[in-house]
């Protein structure tokens, strides 16, 4: 049996810390002699005790230590705590892991999958609200996954058999004072603790049962008041914020009592904008909180001061992301606040003006995918998609609102189809159009959109039928009501769906249709270059290379005028599949290798495939069959997450067999396995920069014979179709 290579760095995701890790020696011990003994362990304990910080302490440690070769496939992040629907929970965990699929298998069978064969640490952090749903995955996936092991963190068990529980209590007195000196000193570098002070802060650390978070907002307040101060404001406080159920844990009221505390320490307006910040999922930035939370009693110029003091308490987090700078607002406060919210009666009202705001976002983002800030466009969505998807339920929840919910989830199409989302894509399209009890809406035109967008989504995962019937149905109602716009895209997504079957002449047909619809309609965006891009696709499959390249051409001229890069990239894959037919195997190379950079970026799994492996093909032309095996097989799993369709398309499919066949010839078979093994080793990060550096590489010899010429689609097209160039 060939020995799996030893990989010394294990990949991952665990965030790097932002502050100090303080104590907690001893419990980080015991997490890791029970992961060396336990697939399944579960930190619990009240919300705030430092569960969170525990469990990434414990799995870095578990990744960085010497020689260890258990997590030799990843350490993994999965943060749960902003997944409000259960639907959403495998989806969660594929993103992951990194894991993108396109097909319609059911997101827990991709998973087992994926994991079958891995030695991987997965952390789940915040699943108490979906406790139910998550143990059965994860039971699942660990009689599944013999490599796999799980370390959890939330406030009760999984009661998952093997599990094993690990109860947090809060640090001994001694750790607690040292947390609440080095947060104190990070707010203000000129606190210290001195002889004068010391009794009046280990008296708070008391009082607060050393729970990590009480003693973080305590910290806050320290900013301000003296440790005494801050000691006579809780003994003020006790009796009015100690509350919970009677006989209830007494870290409960301690925890309720800290988060009370601070929030009787705020300002009247402070309060406010608590509660209102509590109906965003995850991230949100300063112009959302400015949207959402003003009004009549809270001037929007006034919120960013508010939000300063927020800050400033430790009740908001920021956070640099690739979006920009974020606020965060810690689990536990934000739930206080939506308590309050709700005693307010103003739930309601704030939820849709949570929706409105990410409604508008996502039809700027829509716009703004046509730009040069596309990039940026997919990395802003990408941050807020919890808020994204709250607004989404938002829409599903009243019956009158559909019509809503339908015009967002057809407005991200971008980000389902050009980020590789498109499984989630499919989750929104289908319960939009299809929701409990049947709900009509009489907004005709939501409805198309989200129809077109289904149908795209469905042909690129490979599900024919669904998406045939989404079209005709987005057809057949854009007649009806003389909507010329919906009406092309039906046309167009229909050639698509006939592009990915095989069915070239048809494809032809609609897509040319399609450019005349959107130019009478006036309609340029992303979609309509894609459009001719496809139809370039469709002739260079027929045969008309010069026909392709006109088209491809004019995209590529008219994406580089714009910064448009997605749809740039496809045009490069009908480019260099030009090039590498007339036999210039270097220009076919630089322009694939434009397009593989393209694509990693934006997640696109379609269009990384399909580049890759035309690059595997120019690799044999260029006389190096060895890295030609090796990018083919690093490839070819890839497939299994494009779809059915595409992985059966005897046009899309041919490099893969024309690679195989070619450097099979000039390695021999046992060589050319070998060097596809080595490449199915490769994670996708790697592969990549394989692919990219290979533009440098000189040429090698072919050690016997020649390379013939390219003559990509001519063997492969399936028999009653037209045959290829």
């Amino acid at each position: 049996m060939r020995q799996r290579p030893l990989r010394h760095t294990a990949r991952g995701n665990l965030p790097s810390e932002l502050s100090g890790f303080i104590g907690r020696g001893a419990e980080l011990a015991e997490v890791g002699r029970l992961l060396e003994t336990s697939r399944l362990v579960t930190v619990t304990g009240v919300g705030g005790v430092g569960k969170s910080r525990l469990v990434l302490a414990a799995a870095r440690s578990a990744a960085g230590a010497p020689g260890q070769e258990r997590y030799c496939d990843g350490v993994r992040l999965a943060e749960l705590a902003c997944v409000r629907d259960p639907a959403l929970l495998e989806l969660t965990l594929a993103e992951a892991l990194g894991l993108t699929d396109h097909t319609t298998r059911p997101p827990r069978t991709v998973l087992a999958e994926h994991l079958a064969d891995k030695r991987l640490l997965l952390v789940l952090d915040g699943f108490e609200h979906l406790v139910d749903e998550t143990a059965g995955l994860v039971r699942e996936l660990l009689l599944r996954s013999p490599g796999l092991r799980v370390l959890a963190a939330g406030r009760r068990p999984l009661e998952v058999d093997g599990e094993r529980t690990f109860p947090l209590a809060p640090p001994v007195p001694e750790e607690a004072l040292a947390l609440l000196a080095a947060r104190a000193s990070a707010a203000d570098p000129d606190f210290a603790v001195t002889g004068a002070n010391r009794a009046d802060l280990v008296e708070v650390c008391a009082r607060l049962d050393g729970i990590p978070l009480a003693l973080e907002l305590a910290a806050g307040r320290l900013r301000t008041l003296s440790p005494a101060q801050v000691l006579a404001r809780l003994e003020d406080r006790f009796g009015l914020l100690t509350g919970g159920a009677r006989g209830g844990l007494p870290r409960h009221r301690a925890l309720r009592t800290a988060i009370g505390w601070s929030h009787e320490l705020c300002t009247p307006a402070e309060r406010l904008l608590w509660a209102r910040l509590s109906v965003f999922a995850g991230q949100f930035d300063l112009d959302a909180a400015e949207y959402v939370c003003a009004g009549p009693d809270m001037p929007v110029e006034g919120v960013l001061d508010l939000v300063g003091e927020l800050l400033a308490q430790s009740l908001l987090v920021r956070e640099e992301t690739p979006a920009g700078v974020r606020l965060r607002m810690l689990e536990t406060v934000r739930l206080y606040g939506a308590g309050w919210l709700e005693s307010l009666g103003d739930a309601v009202r704030l939820r849709r003006r949570h929706r409105d705001w990410y409604m508008g976002l996502a039809t700027w983002c829509e716009l703004d995918w046509f730009s040069p800030r596309q990039h940026e466009v997919a990395a802003l969505v990408e941050a807020e998609l919890p808020n994204l998807r709250l607004a989404l339920e938002c829409c599903l929840d009243e019956p009158d609102e559909l019509h809503l919910g339908q015009y967002l989830a057809g407005t991200l199409w971008f980000y389902w189809a050009g980020c590789g989302r498109l499984t989630e894509g499919r989750h929104w399209l289908d319960r939009t159009l299809d929701p409990p009890g049947g709900a009509v809406t009489e907004y005709e035109s939501s409805r198309l959109k989200a129809l077109w967008v289904l149908g795209y989504v469905a042909a690129l995962q490979g599900d024919a039928t669904a998406s045939m019937c989404a079209l005709y149905e987005c057809r057949d109602g854009a007649a009806r009501s003389g909507n010329r716009v919906a009406a092309a895209y039906a046309v167009h997504r229909l050639g698509c769906l006939a592009l990915v079957s095989d069915d070239m002449a048809r494809a032809r047909e609609l897509l040319g249709e399609a450019l005349e619809q959107y130019r009478a309609a006036g309609e340029l965006n992303s979609n309509v270059l894609m459009c001719q891009v496809e139809l370039g696709m469709a002739l260079a499959f027929l045969g008309d290379l010069p026909g392709a390249l006109a088209l491809c051409g004019e995209v590529r001229e008219i994406c580089e005028e714009r910064g448009e890069r997605w749809t740039k990239a496809y045009a490069l894959y009908v480019l260099a599949y030009a090039a590498l037919e007339g036999g210039g195997t270097q220009e076919a190379r630089r322009l694939l290798s434009e397009c593989v950079e393209i694509n990693h970026a934006f997640h696109d799994l379609v269009g990384l495939v399909l580049a890759l492996e035309l690059l595997a093909l120019v690799t044999v032309a260029e006389g190096d069959p060895a890295e030609a095996a090796v990018l083919q097989g690093a490839a070819e799993p890839m497939w299994g997450g494009v779809g059915l369709q595409l992985f059966g398309s005897g046009y899309f499919n041919a490099p893969r067999l024309m690679c195989r066949e070619r450097a099979g010839e000039l390695l021999g078979s046992e060589r050319y396995a070998a060097y596809a093994a080595e490449g199915r080793e490769l994670g996708r990060e790697a592969l990549v920069v394989r692919a990219l550096r290979g533009a440098a590489r000189a040429p090698r010899p072919v050690e016997r014979g020649g390379v013939p010429g390219p003559r990509v689609a001519r063997s492969t097209a399936p028999a009653d179709q037209p045959q290829g160039p």
